[in-house]
């Protein structure tokens, strides 16, 4: 099983630790691409770089950061992505045996490094999914250009289950052959028989979904047999018909 996350707009900044390597790996040069034009961009007139990233007058500092990534400290992902989603999932009091599955399992899926495991050691940085950057075009475009071997070759044979955003949903997209192993989750709130999603809200349900399929251990291998996990681990699910991209999965709750 592969379990695809969006990454946190709060990152946590080490004060210790190597500096940032993208030389290894399959997606290296398409980081290696971000990174430089992100750089390149915030080492510039700052009023310019705030207006493309979307920032305001009070968060120059994240376009600082940004212009020092490559010296910048890194940890592992899991220490740097931090906000609701990340503290509802609560990785580092994961206990050992469930601990490792995440490291194996789950992925986050990131405007500058693409695919990063728990584990890897990254850089705290700026970049929302929608920003387009000098040199290199819409983030989000680039990413769809280099994502799908990574993707696949870490589900490998197994069930994708996706809790992206749907701004981090135009970074990659399966194609037919794939789309019957993916299975999309949807938190929707009820109150008195009408419901919404409340972001909030969804992300921290998120964080406790992943924590418990974690804490259980069970890999299934189908939409179905992932619907039918997550209600024997006590949640309100309805699950939709396949389509071309998967089949959508909403998890209903009623409680804040």
């Amino acid at each position: 099983m592969l379990i695809l996350l969006p990454p946190s707009e709060g990152k946590a900044e080490p004060r210790r630790g190597k500096p940032l390597d993208l030389s290894g790996g399959a997606l290296a040069d398409a980081r290696r691409q971000v990174l430089d034009a992100l750089v390149g961009l915030c080492r510039g007139p700052e009023e310019s770089a705030m207006r493309i990233l979307g920032l305001s007058p009070g968060q120059v500092e994240d376009v600082r950061r940004n212009a020092r990534l490559p010296q910048l400290p890194t940890a592992p992902a899991e220490r740097v992505y931090a906000g609701v989603l990340y503290d509802a999932l609560g990785l580092s009091s994961l206990d050992a045996s469930a601990h490792r599955r995440a490291l194996a399992r789950v992925a986050v899926v990131s405007s500058l490094y693409g695919l990063v495991r728990p584990g890897e050691r990254i850089a705290p940085y700026r970049l929302g999914g929608g920003v387009t950057l000098p040199g290199l075009g819409g983030v989000a475009a680039h990413w769809r250009r280099h994502l799908d071997p990574a993707v696949r070759d870490a589900a490998g044979r197994g069930l994708v289950a996706d809790l992206r955003s749907s701004t981090y949903t135009a970074f990659w997209r399966p194609d037919h052959d794939l789309a019957r192993r993916v299975v999309t989750v949807r938190v929707l709130h009820e109150v008195t028989g009408r419901r919404q999603v409340v972001s909030h809200f969804n992300k921290a349900t998120k964080g406790r979904l992943v924590r418990s399929l974690m804490e259980d251990g069970r890999d299934v291998r189908t939409p179905t047999a992932f619907a039918r996990l997550l209600a024997e681990l006590g949640w309100a699910v309805e699950a939709g018909p396949a389509t071309k991209t998967g089949t959508l999965l909403d998890v209903v709750v009623s409680d804040l």
